[in-house]
Order: structure tokens, then C-alpha cells, then sequence
């Protein structure tokens, strides 16, 4: 078994060309049965636009004007919330509201009834945990059934999962705002979720950003680094293990890489995957390495993986859940934004070509528009990492 995987270096200048290249050595033509829904699944991480942690609009853009040019016209983003992030908030302050008005996309929230409901769910497949951690069954978007799906993730670094891609970009659109029940098994979870995935949707493709990738404890906490790299690939197991191999991680030393690819779901071993493309960048490796974020260090670790693992329920089935989700807020709303990475976003903006190009984008329309003070010089000198 063996799966193609491309991976191009791209330019600001010629970006959407390139994205429409990438797809097309990828294969999504033949991935994506025609005349079906196609889903575009964005990527919110945070809803303040801090690099390699969002879908960015360029990956958006071109993501469109290429499905089109292919006859795939009926899109629709789906966009869900978690209990740190805000949807409106972050698709208006990276600059995605401008793009779907320009292209006429429609957006749909899986947490608004209007939109699509939540139903039970009894997969064909084996599934490793979740009736475990659900007892009263899976539930999924209706909305979801019979329609193809675009993943669009970037390359980043997890605390909890070492890297996140494609395959966790369909945790936030498959599960609902109780989904942190599922991470002491995180690994196994998306796993599964990736094997209802095949069940469900009649195509499934990635695009993933790495104009600028995370490195460090994401996917909120990172050191952003200027890579001019994206990928795609209709295997959504390939794509995770080749942009993994890329940051410096064995990918079959990640779990849930390892397991989808002994289920059989995709393929994890980097040695039967076919790189299309640039094949000397999905060589380089980036030595990233994840470290640990406030999250892990103030007991993280202890409640999901250690020895208070058997008291989850008190934890995160009551209302003290709310103290967890109030300390991130504040953590990374009221203390990491303000302080730390309002100035390494405003720093990647002034300096690289890819943070001039985001600000272009804020100008597409009202909402967005750049303080004066993010506005760099567009002839600034780019730079490789952002401190």
C-alpha cells in the first residue's frame, strides 16, 4: 500500500498558483467525486492571528479557486468552537469573512441548530475508545453525511500530540464542546474519528499550510518559523506522517500516525509514501520539539495521562471544568496575547513577506483593517524565525 504526498515550495508572489499546482499533483480531482457538497474545513487554533496556528487566507483563497477551476463550485465552510476559541472572532481577525464574501462561500457553525444537528452515530468500524468515553453513544453533524471534505491545517507542533494535522483537524468539526473528554486518549481518538471519516464523507483531501510553521508546546504556544513549504494529499495518514518527518519526528513513533496506518486507515510509514513535487524539501528536517506550555506544567499532564487520570470525572464531567477553561483564557487571552505574541505577530508582519502579504488581505474589506502600527515596511527584510 503506498500513498501520494505533495509537497512545493511556494512564494507570496505566486502563492495561489502554487496552491493550484499542489492540488493538482495531489490528485484532487480524483479524490473528490464530482457533483457532491465539498465541506471546507478551516483550522482555528486561536482566534487571534498568531502565525502557524490558523488556516491562513491565502491557504483559504487559493483552496477555493482551485476546487472551482475543477467543477467543484457547490463549497461550504464549516466552522466550529471550543471552549478557548471563538469562531466569529478568529474567521474575522484572520481574515476569512473578506474571502467567503468575495467568492460567495457560505459558512455554517456546527454548534448552531439552524445550521445542523447533532445525531447518533454507530460506526461500521472498530472503534479503539470512543464508546468507551461516549457510553450514550457518538453523536455527529447531520450535515456531514454524503459530502466531501478539504481539511486545511498547518504544520505544527502539540503538546499533546506531538504534531497536529489533518487527521486532528477533524476533531473540532466531529466532536462537540465535549470533546476534552477524549484527551487521555487522544492518539486513539483521532484514530477513530478518521476511520468514521472514510464512513461518512465520499471524498477526503488536505492542504496543508507551511508558509510559516509552529515550533514549540502548540498549537497556541509557538516560536513561529518561516518555511515556504505546502502540502496535499488525498490521505490524510501520508500527509500528517510526511509534514511529522519534516519537522525532525519519526512519524511512526506517533501514536496516532502509527495506529491509523496499522488500521489500515492511510499510510504512516514515510518509506511507502511517493513524494510528488519538491522532493528535496520533504527532506529537510526542521529540528522542532514540542517543550512544555503553562498547560502540562500546571498539572495537565497529571489529570490526563497521570496518576489523577482516574478522577477525569470530577474534573471535567462537573462544573469545575469551568476553572480549567477560565485559566487558559486568561492565560492565553489576557496574558500570552497582550504581552508576548501580540508582539512576535506584530514582528512577523513587519518583517517577513508572508506576515506582508496577511496584512494585504486584512485591507479585502471593512472588518480587519491593520492598526497603523502592524503595518511594516513592504520592503522589510525577511526573516526566517520570528522572536
Amino acid at each position: 500500500m503506498t500513498s501520494k504526498v505533495a509537497v512545493l515550495r511556494v512564494t507570496p508572489g505566486t502563492i495561489l498558483e502554487d496552491i493550484d499546482r499542489l492540488v493538482d499533483l495531489a490528485g484532487v480531482s480524483n479524490a473528490l467525486p464530482a457533483g457532491k457538497t465539498t465541506i471546507l474545513k478551516d483550522n482555528i487554533s486561536w482566534h487571534f492571528p498568531f502565525p502557524a496556528a490558523n488556516t491562513t487566507p491565502w491557504q483559504l483563497e487559493g483552496t477555493i479557486q482551485a476546487l472551482r477551476r475543477r467543477g467543484f463550485d457547490d463549497q461550504v465552510c464549516v466552522q466550529n468552537k471550543t471552549v478557548v476559541t471563538n469562531a466569529f472572532k478568529g474567521e474575522d481577525l484572520n481574515h476569512y469573512v473578506p474571502i467567503f464574501k468575495k467568492y460567495g462561500v457560505p459558512v455554517l457553525y456546527n454548534f448552531k441548530d439552524v445550521d445542523m444537528k447533532w445525531i447518533r452515530y454507530e460506526p461500521k468500524a472498530r472503534m479503539r475508545v470512543l464508546t468507551h468515553i461516549f457510553p450514550e453513544g457518538i453523536h455527529i453533524p447531520d450535515y456531514f453525511f454524503g459530502k466531501n471534505i478539504v481539511h486545511l491545517p498547518t504544520t505544527k507542533c502539540h503538546i499533546y500530540t506531538t504534531t497536529t494535522g489533518a487527521m486532528k483537524n477533524a476533531f473540532g468539526g466531529l466532536l462537540n464542546t465535549r470533546r476534552h473528554y477524549t484527551h487521555s486518549w487522544i492518539h486513539e481518538t483521532l484514530v477513530d474519528l478518521l476511520a468514521i471519516q472514510k464512513e461518512i464523507h465520499p471524498g477526503l483531501f488536505a492542504i496543508m499550510d507551511g508558509t510559516t510553521a509552529g515550533n514549540g508546546p502548540g498549537p497556541r504556544t509557538m516560536y513561529p518559523v518561516v518555511k515556504n513549504v505546502m502540502l496535499a494529499s488525498a490521505d490524510q495518514v501520508a500527509i500528517d506522517a510526511v509534514s511529522a518527518k519534516m519537522m525532525g519526528f519519526d512519524p511512526m513513533a506517533i501514536d496516532y500516525i502509527r495506529l491509523a496506518h496499522e488500521d489500515r486507515l492511510g499510510v504512516g510509514d514515510p518509506r511507502d509514501i511517493d513524494i510528488v513535487g519538491d522532493v528535496d524539501a520533504a527532506k529537510e528536517n526542521w529540528q522542532f520539539h514540542v517543550g512544555k506550555n503553562l498547560v502540562r506544567i500546571g498539572g495537565g499532564d497529571l489529570i490526563w495521562f497521570g496518576p489523577l487520570k482516574r478522577f477525569q470525572k470530577l474534573f471535567f464531567h462537573t462544573p469545575l471544568v469551568n476553572g480549567f477553561i477560565l485559566a487558559s483564557d486568561v492565560y492565553h487571552d489576557f496574558y500570552r496575547w497582550p504581552l508576548l505574541d501580540r508582539r512576535v505577530f506584530e514582528r512577523w508582519c513587519q518583517t517577513t513577506e508572508w506576515g506582508q502579504l496577511f496584512l494585504r488581505y486584512a485591507q479585502m474589506g471593512p472588518q480587519g483593517e491593520p492598526p497603523v502600527d502592524l503595518v511594516g515596511s513592504a520592503g522589510a527584510p525577511a526573516s526566517t524565525r520570528v522572536h
